[in-house]
């Protein structure tokens, strides 16, 4: 069960992670099997892995490019969301050339 509350995310302290190139940085909180995050691609950022992991991402800035194994790009702008399931079938890949911040949602309910 996840208590009401409200988050001010310029409290919650920032973790970076290097991608292949620029750097993601993540502001996360977790409710046992629920990771909510807000994240940021700098500019010129590509992921260094395939992510197989379901996701629900809304794009609150900027924009990003979701590459799935299949060659698809998926083009998501301010105000567009994906929604995705567990799934090895299907990795998908993000990078972005401007830079963007996301909200992300993922955990074991996505299975």
């Amino acid at each position: 069960m996840i208590p009401f509350q409200t988050t001010d995310w310029q409290h919650i302290t920032p973790t970076e992670h290097k991608g292949e190139t620029g750097m993601a940085t993540w502001r996360t909180i977790e409710y046992g099997n629920i990771r909510v995050r807000l994240i940021e691609y700098s500019a010129d950022y590509r992921a260094d892995h395939w992510c197989d992991k379901g996701h629900i991402i809304y794009c609150v800035k900027g924009e990003f490019m979701s590459h799935l194994k299949d060659g698809s790009t998926h083009l998501l702008t301010k105000g567009m969301s994906y929604q995705t399931t567990d799934n090895k079938e299907n990795p998908h890949l993000s990078t972005s050339k401007t830079g963007c911040k996301l909200f992300v949602v993922d955990g074991g309910f996505l299975k």
